[in-house]
């Protein structure tokens, strides 16, 4: 017979996210702070390493005079060309969206005269200019624009990552605990609802750090967005079956244990 685990630190394995089931709340919490933190890294690596550049670059493209106005492009030359490409995001003008310009990068957007299409694995979005709103296009206004506002949109990405992963977590959890309870009573397990609550959480982890794992190779260029896709598919079935596997690691009860459930013991 195993022995139930003491330690509740690594929840990469069932045995470890057994654990958690006698671990306290706050320790849970601090093991999905350090998941959620470096999904956060991650996350914001990717943007500063693989998208943000060509952004750059395609601002430094832009002409000297050029806008949007009541849903019209406004642009200086009328033959199609591209103002930056690279391997996850590309940016051309086509103002009739003749079909000329079609890149490899992951995700294409095409302005044209009147709407902007966007093209990628999934197909073709055409997405129309506002009528109602100007813009204007050109580099002195836009350069600096982007410039003061890149580093913002890193340290939203990052802080909505974190806050996000972890809100999300713990609906989940809130959802999962139950499945994770009858399971241990059913197969007489010394699992009470608190503790289900607490394993549940950490059976996310597994998954959370596939994913983790593939959107890193994803910012390699290791990874396309088919098998991004399937990282995360993956790490969703990870995590279900970690919640159905984890409660076999705790330890039986007696019949008189069994009786009462709801006793109170973590």
């Amino acid at each position: 017979m195993l022995e139930e685990p003491k330690i509740a630190w690594l929840p990469v394995t069932p045995r470890g996210v057994a654990a958690f089931a006698r671990a306290s709340v706050e320790r849970l919490l601090v093991v999905q702070a350090a998941v959620a933190l470096l999904a956060a890294a991650v996350v914001t690596w990717v943007l500063a390493n693989g998208f943000f550049p060509t952004i750059d670059q395609a601002v430094g493209c832009l002409p000297k005079k050029a806008d949007i106005t009541h849903g019209q492009l406004n642009w200086p030359d009328t033959t199609p060309g591209v103002l930056a490409q690279g391997h996850f995001l590309s940016f051309s003008v086509d103002l009739q969206h003749s079909g000329t310009l079609r890149l490899p990068a992951q995700f294409q957007f095409e302005f044209g005269g009147d709407s902007i299409v966007i093209i990628s694995l999934l197909g073709e979005m055409e997405v129309p200019y506002p009528p109602d709103r100007s813009f204007y296009l050109d580099r002195p206004d836009v350069q600096p624009a982007w410039g003061a506002w890149s580093p913002d949109f890193l340290g939203l990405a990052a802080v909505g990552t974190f806050f996000g992963l972890l809100l999300t977590w713990w609906v989940l959890t809130t959802l999962y605990f139950l499945p994770v309870w009858l399971v241990g009573f059913f197969t007489d397990r010394d699992l009470r609802p608190r503790a289900a609550w607490k394993m549940a959480g950490a059976a996310l982890m597994p998954g959370a750090l596939l994913f983790i794992l593939g959107l890193w190779l994803y910012g390699l260029a290791m990874f396309d967005l088919v098998r991004l896709a399937f990282a995360f598919t993956m790490h969703l079935v990870i995590g279900w079956i970690y919640l159905f596997v984890s409660p076999m690691f705790l330890n039986r009860v007696t019949a008189k244990e069994k009786a009462n459930p709801f006793a109170s013991k973590n």
